[in-house]
């Protein structure tokens, strides 16, 4: 069917034609994004990466201009995450303190299409498989198989009528899977109130507001800057945290290709917080952190180590 099938499943398409999707990659992408933009649902998400799993619940509305969401955790440590557009507030009952922040996705479903200029097609092929039945739904099934060893894949699942993403698995070297987000169960076009959520979005009676201090800027400004770009991976953002407890500002950089995010974190060193270099796992995400210089660098992102290591090379202080 595939080049995937006839040769190695990663890095085997550099010049192929995919012929094996009704849709083009770009079709497919933008009808999964526009459908969680326009629809209302509510249904349990089950999360699994490694030994690790997690669940919540999801209610989410849209009315055209707004997007509001509800995420309320089924395991571990209770939390309520509301998010109106890129406004969020994250409840813990136990501590009786909120968090407020500027986010663009709850990152339930990687926020698609992200980067400036589209250059998804160039580095992901797209191969249609058999449909199949999720949540009680049948889904459209598709991989998103990388050119090159810099990026994992994804197997995706949408909902037949909508588009809606119900499942999507992040995919290593020879197609394993590495992490899961999947609902079990999903109640379409849900009577989800955005009043209601904007009431309770509203509601800290009784709670600390913390608001972390964010200040959008540039790694120019910030005296950074990468000496080769990594191929396909564009900046989004760049934030300095405002220090606190007498810290000092940190920096975070997120790059992305439209699917895979990278973010680096940049601190000046501090020997009583910072320990050993090293790398680690966890499910699809790897970070990598070492000293450089006079600061401490940490790369993270749902990509190979290899890619994290282009990064950590190329990154240089220029004042």
């Amino acid at each position: 069917r595939s080049c995937r099938r006839k040769r190695s499943w990663r890095g085997c398409c550099s010049g192929v034609a995919w012929a094996d999707s009704s849709r083009s990659i770009n079709e497919w992408l933008n009808r999964m994004h526009e459908a969680s933009r326009g629809r209302a649902y509510i249904g349990p998400l089950v999360v699994s990466a490694g030994p690790a799993m997690s669940a919540s619940r999801i209610w989410h509305v849209c009315d055209g201009s707004q997007q509001m969401e509800r995420v309320e955790t089924l395991t571990g440590a209770p939390r309520t995450t509301i998010r109106r557009n890129s406004d969020v507030i994250t409840f813990d009952p136990e501590s009786r303190t909120a968090w407020t922040e500027k986010r663009e996705s709850l990152g339930v479903f990687p926020e698609l299409l992200r980067t400036p200029s589209n250059l998804i097609p160039e580095f992901y092929g797209v191969d249609e498989l058999p449909a199949e039945r999720v949540a009680g739904h049948m889904a459209d099934v598709i991989e998103l198989m990388p050119k090159d060893e810099l990026r994992f894949g994804y197997r995706i699942w949408a909902e037949k009528k909508s588009g809606l993403v119900v499942k999507m698995q992040t995919l290593g070297e020879n197609g394993q899977v590495l992490e899961q987000v999947a609902f079990t169960e999903l109640q379409l076009d849900a009577p989800v109130r955005m009043d209601k959520l904007k009431r309770l979005m509203a509601d800290t009676k009784g709670y600390e507001v913390l608001r972390p201090s964010l200040r959008k800027t540039t790694p120019e400004a910030e005296g950074w800057r990468l000496r080769e770009a990594v191929p396909g991976f564009q900046s989004v953002s760049c934030h300095v945290r405002d220090p606190e407890g007498g810290r000092s500002p940190s920096m975070q950089w997120v790059f992305s290709d439209g699917l895979a995010s990278v973010s680096l974190f940049l601190e000046p060193l501090d020997p009583e917080r910072h320990g050993d270099e090293g790398q680690a796992v966890a499910g699809a995400t790897h970070s990598l952190s070492q000293r450089l210089a006079d600061h401490w660098l940490t790369a993270m992102g749902e990509v190979p180590m290899p890619t994290l290591r282009r990064f950590v090379q190329s990154i240089e202080r220029v004042r």
